[in-house]
């Protein structure tokens, strides 16, 4: 076997195991167990368990954030000013996800169960690398979604952004099943393309929506 099929095996297969089980919770001995390789292949190829999900995050998100990035230096040109809507930059990010998952729900709800994974389980030297990695990245979208959103203080983004990438895992890690239930109850079968056209609107709603201001107004809990 060459190499790169080796190594495209074991990926392949510590995604799925991953994305399934957790990290903690799936070894290095089930992941070898079921891409058909020894131990050694493992360690030979990455050296330890860690640098092994690191490398499954990077061969998702290495593509994703170049092509990320020349979607949005393509979109910024496009626009007088260079400023783009809080709608823009969804619909930006939904076909950016929806090109690398290859035209597979099934690796679409993968990715974003293990981007659920990344903030849910205690991996600090993943957030590390991903800070590493993809700062770039991140911050320029954060600071094209301020320039979407001048009346929000930059508390309320934080939460914001957070709150949109909550629902946009949620709903894209459960996609199987929710497209179940949609049928079952409605007898509507939705394609992945269906679901996100649901799902933007939503979230730039949420995004969009006004400041929060004093608690005053109401919305307190005390």
């Amino acid at each position: 076997m060459a190499q790169s099929d080796t190594v495209t095996r074991i990926l392949d297969t510590a995604e799925v195991l991953f994305a399934e089980k957790g990290f903690a919770e799936t070894s290095l001995r089930a992941i070898t167990t079921k891409a058909n390789v020894n131990l050694a292949a493992v360690n030979y190829h990455f050296g330890s368990k860690k640098a092994l999900i690191q490398a499954v995050f990077a061969r998702f998100l290495g593509p994703m954030t170049q092509n990320l990035e020349a979607a949005l230096d393509r979109s910024q040109s496009d626009v007088s000013n260079g400023q783009l809507t809080v709608e823009d930059i969804l619909i930006l990010v939904a076909r950016v996800m929806v090109a690398e998952s290859k035209g597979s729900p099934a690796r679409l709800s993968m990715m974003m169960r293990l981007a659920g994974l990344a903030y849910t389980q205690g991996q600090g030297h993943l957030r590390k690398f991903l800070q590493n990695q993809y700062t770039q990245t991140f911050y320029r979208l954060m600071k094209i979604t301020a320039e979407a959103t001048p009346e929000l203080k930059p508390i309320e983004r934080f939460w914001r952004f957070h709150f949109m990438l909550g629902s946009l895992v949620f709903t894209m890690a459960s996609l199987e099943s929710l497209q179940a239930i949609a049928e079952h109850d409605f007898g509507v079968r939705n394609s992945e393309l269906d679901v996100i056209d649901q799902l933007l609107p939503f979230l730039a709603s949420g995004v969009r929506a006004g400041s929060l201001g004093s608690p005053s107004k109401g919305w307190s809990l005390d």
